[in-house]
């Protein structure tokens, strides 16, 4: 060997079945638990956050009110808040509701620093963490989303879809 040739080592794998498999719970449990986390999020989102402003709860409309927002974005927020929820438990729009539900709680914190000055002014932070997991944590959903409306604006109207993926279902074992 000259001097500058690195000798070449080969790792062995000391793994043994009962670590591989902790490997597999580890994953499966991180699923369920992202699972879960979306459902409680979803859940949420649909039910306390969304609902008392679709309703036209006193306590949602007095704080729009003071917005000076009204009805309307009480409504609009609401809707969109429901929608966010409900694509949270959607999996193939998981990851694009953690994103915009995150965006919507960006724009939460700014009006709760700047205008209502009241004592949830971190909530919307809080809200942030684990929706940039599971935006981050779906992101293989994001890409099949976008492969699949390629795949329905690409085909010319009355043609027949791509017989090589046209029954092929969307690949999620990443």
């Amino acid at each position: 060997m000259s001097e500058t040739t690195v000798p070449v080592t080969t790792l062995t794998s000391t793994s043994s079945p009962t670590s591989a498999s902790s490997v597999k719970t580890r994953g499966r449990g991180a699923r369920i638990s992202l699972g879960a986390l979306q459902i409680v999020l979803g859940l949420f989102y649909a039910f306390a956050s969304a609902l008392p402003k679709l309703i036209a709860h006193p306590s949602a409309a007095e704080a729009f009110d003071k917005l000076g927002w009204g009805s309307t974005g009480m409504y609009l927020i609401g809707a969109l808040e429901l929608a966010g929820g409900l694509a949270l438990l959607v999996p193939l729009l998981s990851s694009v509701a953690a994103v915009a539900l995150s965006a919507l709680m960006v724009g939460a914190f700014v009006v709760n620093v700047t205008v209502i000055h009241g004592p949830y002014v971190a909530t919307p932070l809080i809200l942030i963490l684990p929706l940039a997991l599971i935006a981050w944590a779906r992101r293989n959903h994001t890409t099949e989303l976008v492969r699949w409306v390629r795949r329905r604006t690409t085909t010319p109207a009355g043609a027949a879809p791509d017989p090589r993926t046209a029954h092929r279902p969307p690949d999620r074992s990443r």
